[in-house]
């Protein structure tokens, strides 16, 4: 099993920890075990099969579909877009992925509060990194949302790097949320609903005609 490169000092520590409980109390140190491989589980980085290529918008996160919805982007799409929201329990896969092939253009981190990733207001309130993509079929924004319990934005892209659809754009430590802008000029066919459960590289959130 393929691991996030930030998840060993995690893993490592929950480890140690239980090897040191288990000298002086084992059942405390078998529930600490049972916490220790809910921690690898965690940040498992599966590469997974899907479809490719400029048809197709990938998703970037590992989840459940909370919303899909119409509503305008400012801060780099800049027109009407559909926004498809993901969230991402703590037993999601939790590294996102890139939905298309193309250009970074954005990176921009705002700092903000811990609500509820799935609500309607964390879209706008809560700590949350952007990346920009120039694809082949315009412009395309992934948005990294934290939760509740999340802490830590991990975005791998800066301006002027190339993505490839499927490879990797970071990582959100625990709980939260990851939305996908596409503009409505483009006309995008969503192929998801909420509800719908989501594989992070590999379903397809939308085609292209």
């Amino acid at each position: 099993m393929r691991i996030a490169r930030e998840g060993w000092p995690f893993i490592a520590a929950a480890w140690i920890i239980t090897g040191i409980v288990a000298w002086f109390w084992w059942p405390l140190a078998v529930l600490l075990a049972i916490v220790s491989v809910w921690v690898v589980a965690f940040f498992r980085d599966p590469i997974r099969p899907g479809p490719r290529g400029e048809r197709y918008v990938v998703a970037a996160a590992e989840g459940h579909v909370v919303h899909v919805i119409e509503t305008e982007e400012p801060m780099y799409v800049k027109e009407r877009a559909v926004r498809i929201s993901i969230f991402l329990s703590v037993f999601d896969v939790h590294v996102n992925r890139y939905p298309v092939d193309g250009a970074v253009e954005l990176v921009h981190y705002n700092k903000g509060k811990f609500l509820h990733a799935g609500s309607e207001k964390a879209s706008l309130d809560n700590e949350q990194a952007s990346i920009g993509i120039r694809g082949p079929r315009g412009r395309v924004l992934v948005r990294q949302i934290a939760g509740l319990i999340a802490r830590r934005i991990v975005t791998d892209s800066k301006p002027g790097d190339r993505s490839t659809q499927g490879g990797r754009l970071g990582l959100i430590r625990f709980g939260s949320r990851t939305d996908v802008f596409l503009p409505l000029s483009a006309r995008p066919l969503v192929k998801v609903k909420p509800g719908d459960r989501v594989r992070v590289g590999a379903t397809v959130l939308a085609e292209y005609a």
